[in-house]
């Protein structure tokens, strides 16, 4: 078995955590703060979250935006357990997202987790979604719904991640802020937002460029995300969403051996640099979402939506190791909501059909050192899906509300081969079609103890990528959707008005688990094969606690136990094997200040276990302990608000991998993460109308 552990240092990050923590405790004598009741959209209505029956995590403004350096989602939602994330380091990769396990596969992109920015589609038909035209900057709000999603959303096996843009306060404002910091990091933001009248507005423009932490690895890009509402009347209104993104340039440096790993750390793959591989990118989007009150009881949502974007991609080999698409993708979704009692009881109905496609006009190019050679794919891919899908939600009694739903799906994929010849015409068609039911129940026995239950089935369709042929055009015949079926108890509450906890703990079995294999053809590239049965049993705990007037803290604990059940490919067989790619333990945690004069500050630690690189559980990526820390001062003067800060990453220099490529051709499995770096900025906000008021 190949081992990779680095040296370890746990002594000083206890010491250093450990002033944070004391001080934390005796803030406990300081007087309480009410933790707030909170209210999900998640399950695609607004829901308190004591009333619903499954893990779901929310993460605020504050948590996402002061003081953050803002490279990677990852920075804020590694505080909900369950989630584990890599590849805040490599832009042409995108960031690896995995819920419970789904989607730690994906060579590139986010698979198996549905994501939603304002109530639009970031996922593709096929279930490939990709948070790089996102802005960071104008996130507000995310809400992580964790576990099987497929009988409200389709094609979403791990969960769904819900991110709200644009905070609108009541008067008007205009921000502007610079951020530099290691490793030619650079960052410009230009905010503004408010409501006049009937109209709220909100816009952010960031521009990014970052040299990079390895050789070859560095980034630029310029997003715009702007967002206005419309009050039709007192219960009707209309969103507008737009956003475009320019990113010019983002270099992959490769993964390495061990070997090199550890002879230099910061430099490229040979291949890599050779071939000059990265990508570049634009993208537009617009969106349209529509809501209509009738009456008390009846509501109707639709939304519309268009994203234009064109690709270009540079492969670490020659042979069609240069991608280019054009795609677009669009969709359309109706949803009504129908409130009112049944029989006497609490009932809520939802009712709801989307309606999304994509259009991917792709050629390969061989890879002349850099260069665009000769043309050796052409293909138009389509993929059409069509969801329609019923949950009702019934109160038996008002402390035991039951969930029931059911969602059937149709993805169509189309494939025009444009390159074969009559005789080689690789053209074809394949239709998948899943069956997602859900049901769940809670019982709010007291604010203290709310648990839940639920039973669930979920499935993943191939991407159009996935289901490549190795060595020809057109798709294959013998991949199908994965299939899971999830059992999960939990409980919530408040066990003190100022703390707040949730523990799940599910099993989960799969079959036709969707894994990469390698191509003697194309050794650069991930090709896919189905595992016969899968099992994930997982267990989730968080806490979060106002402790007094100026302290938080946090605590979000994951245990994964995933496995093969039955795997054979290649004639070998992988059963019983650890599936890779997800760490046993996972464990995060968080202390933060607040002062009335404006000072602020906060400390966070991730440890996160061993994880295998590959089926066979034969290359193991060392554990990590990784503490970060952040502080600043907000000074308020009328109308102005001013505040600096600075972060520092890494404080203990930590020697680890902030991405493990699966099953990775050639040994080439480690893309190591920065050590020790620092970063310092200011903002500045004007605030039109009434002055400040801390």
């Amino acid at each position: 078995m190949l081992s990779l552990t680095f040296k370890r240092r746990r002594t000083p990050a206890i010491r250093a955590l450990a002033p944070a923590l004391a001080l934390a405790g005796a803030a406990q004598a300081q007087q309480a703060v009410q933790l707030d009741e909170i209210t999900v959209s998640a399950p695609r209505m607004e829901t308190p979250l004591s009333r619903v029956p499954g893990a779901v995590g929310v993460v605020d403004e504050e948590r996402i935006q002061r003081a953050r350096q803002g490279l990677g989602l990852d920075e804020s939602l590694v505080s909900v357990p369950g989630v584990f994330m890599q590849n805040r380091y490599n832009f042409a990769q995108d960031l690896r997202v995995s819920i419970r396990g789904f989607g730690a596969r994906a060579p590139f992109g986010i698979r198996g987790v549905k994501i939603l920015v304002d109530g639009i589609p970031a996922t593709l038909p096929d279930g490939q979604a990709s948070v790089d035209a996102i802005d960071l900057g104008s996130i507000s709000r995310m809400e992580v719904l964790r576990g099987s999603a497929s009988s409200l959303y389709g094609n979403a096996a791990g969960g769904v991640i819900d991110i709200t843009t644009g905070s609108t306060p009541p008067e008007p404002f205009v921000e502007g802020g610079l951020a530099a910091g290691g490793h030619g990091f650079r960052r410009s933001t230009v905010k503004t937002g408010g409501l006049r009248g009937k109209l709220g507005y909100s816009a952010t423009l960031t521009n990014l460029d970052y040299d990079g932490y390895r050789a070859h690895s560095g980034t630029e890009s310029t997003k715009l995300n702007a967002r206005f509402q419309y009050a039709l009347g007192e219960d009707a209104d209309i969103s507008l969403i737009a956003r475009t993104v320019n990113a010019p340039l983002a270099r992959d440096p490769g993964a390495l051996t061990p070997a090199e790993l550890n002879a230099d750390r910061r430099q490229a793959a040979p291949a890599n640099l050779r071939f000059n591989a990265g990508e570049d990118l634009e993208e537009q989007q617009l969106g349209v979402v529509y809501r209509q009150g009738f009456g008390k009881h009846h509501e109707l949502r639709l939304r519309g939506y268009a994203v234009q974007r064109d690709f270009t991609n540079r492969l670490p080999f020659e042979s069609g190791g240069q991608v280019a698409f054009d795609r677009n993708f669009s969709g359309s979704g109706i949803l009504y909501t129908y409130d009112a009692p049944l029989l006497g009881l609490d009932n809520r109905l939802l009712l709801g059909v989307d309606l999304d496609r994509q259009r991917d006009d792709r050629q390969r190019y061989d890879n002349i050192e850099g260069a665009r050679g000769d043309l050796v794919f052409d293909q138009l891919e389509t993929v059409s899906s069509l969801g329609a899908f019923v949950q009702n939600e019934l109160g038996v009694t008002d402390r035991i509300p039951l969930t029931a739903g059911i969602r059937r799906d149709r993805v169509r994929f189309e494939v025009d081969d444009r390159f074969g010849r009559d005789e080689t015409d690789e053209s074809g068609g394949r239709t998948l079609s899943e069956l997602s039911p859900k049901v769940g129940a809670v019982w709010v026995l007291s604010p203290r103890l709310i648990p839940y239950a639920n039973v669930s089935r979920s499935f993943e369709t191939p991407t159009t990528t996935e289901l490549a042929r190795c060595e020809d055009s057109g798709f294959v015949d013998d991949l199908e959707a994965q299939e899971a079926v999830t059992y999960e108890i939990g409980a919530n509450g408040q066990l003190t008005p100022r703390l707040r906890y949730s523990a799940a703990v599910f099993h989960t079995r799969g079959r036709d688990e969707i894994i990469s294999r390698g191509c003697a053809g194309q050794p650069g590239r991930d090709f896919f094969v189905n595992a016969g049965r899968t099992t994930r049993n997982g267990i989730e705990l968080e806490l979060d606690a106002e402790l007094g007037r100026r302290w938080t803290a946090s605590l979000a604990y994951t245990f994964s136990d995933f496995e093969f059940d039955r795997f054979q490919t290649g004639g070998a067989s992988f059963d019983g094997h650890t599936i890779p790619g997800v760490p046993r333990h996972v464990l995060y945690a968080e202390a933060g200040y607040r002062h009335e004069s404006g000072w602020f500050a906060a400390v966070d630690a991730l440890f996160a276990d061993a994880l295998f690189a590959d089926n066979a559980n034969s290359v193991v990526n060392g554990d990590s302990f990784v503490l970060d820390s952040r502080a600043g001062y907000t000074h308020v003067s009328g109308r102005w608000e001013i505040e600096g800060y600075l972060g520092v990453n890494n404080i203990l220099d930590e020697a680890y991998n902030s991405n493990v490529r699966i099953n990775a051709f050639g040994g080439r499995y480690f893309e190591p993460a920065p050590g020790r770096n620092g970063y310092a900025g200011l903002r500045l906000r004007f605030q039109f109308g009434p002055e400040h008021r801390r």
